[in-house]
C-alpha cells in the first residue's frame, strides 16, 4: 500500500486531527515506515508457531476467600465526621 496526502488527510478526518502540511508530509514518511515494518513481518516463516494467548503458561494460584474480621455498622461510622444510622454523609458532587 502507497501512503499518499489523501491517506493521510482521510486518517487525520477519522482521528479528528488538524496536521500542517509539514506534519502531513511527516506522517507520510512515518506511516510508510510502519507499513514497510509491517511488510517485512509478513515474510517471517511462522507455520509451526502455536499462537500466543498468554505470556506465561502459568495457572493464577487463587487462595480461599476467607472473612478473618469484621466490623459493626456502628463500628464504621464511630469516627466518620457525618453519618446516619447505616451510611457515610458526603457532599452532592453531581448536578441534574
Amino acid at each position: 500500500m502507497i501512503i499518499d496526502k489523501e491517506t493521510v488527510e482521510k486518517v487525520a478526518n477519522l482521528a479528528r486531527l488538524e496536521l500542517a502540511e509539514d506534519e502531513k508530509e511527516a506522517m507520510i514518511k512515518d506511516m510508510s515506515k510502519i507499513l514497510d515494518f509491517m511488510a517485512k513481518l509478513n515474510e517471517i516463516d511462522t507455520s509451526g508457531v502455536e499462537p500466543l494467548v498468554y505470556m506465561t503458561n502459568e495457572v493464577n494460584v487463587l487462595r480461599e476467600d476467607v472473612v478473618k474480621q469484621t466490623i459493626t455498622t456502628e463500628e464504621g461510622l464511630k469516627n466518620a465526621p457525618k453519618h446516619n444510622e447505616d451510611y457515610f454523609l458526603v457532599a452532592k458532587v453531581i448536578d441534574k
